[in-house]
């Protein structure tokens, strides 16, 4: 997810998709635990992404929307 794609979201659905991101993101570590995991670069983009919505809520959040 790219940050014109994040920046576009509301703050209510920016707070659901960090969650689903973060269950996402739980499943795959388990898989490598595992070692069943099939694209493990998939971690490293959820992460990334994960970190730009947080940024983009704090961006909102210190500037009172």
């Amino acid at each position: 997810m790219n940050i014109k794609e994040i920046r576009d979201m509301k703050s209510e659905e920016l707070v659901r998709e960090i969650e689903s991101a973060k269950k996402e993101l739980f499943d795959l570590r388990f898989q490598m635990a595992t070692g069943t995991i099939e694209n493990p670069m998939r971690i490293r983009e959820l992460k990334k992404s994960i970190a730009r919505m947080k940024t983009v809520l704090k961006e909102r959040a210190m500037k009172g929307e």
